[in-house]
């Protein structure tokens, strides 16, 4: 087997690894959305639901940040 067959070979294991866990990532986002479909369905604002994962993922000074920009916004604009 040569050098080029190697790596031919190597090139389509990872295309094949790739496809694969696009599938489960997607398979995984139709669930993440039945989940939210069901809280939907249960009273709950979705589009809140989605500020509070994203703000969970990010670390606590980040999100302290982001608070007091937005509080710092609504002053200026006599929201508050």
């Amino acid at each position: 087997m040569s050098d080029g067959n190697v790596a031919a070979d190597q090139l389509r294991l990872f295309i094949e690894r790739i496809e694969r866990l696009e599938e489960e990532k997607k398979g995984i986002a139709d669930d993440i959305k039945d989940v939210y479909l069901e809280a939907k369905a249960n009273g709950y604002d979705t589009k809140t639901m989605r500020t509070i994962v994203r703000l969970r993922k990010m670390e606590k000074n980040a999100r302290d940040e982001a608070d007091a920009l937005l509080e710092t916004y609504r002053t200026a604009l006599g929201m508050i």
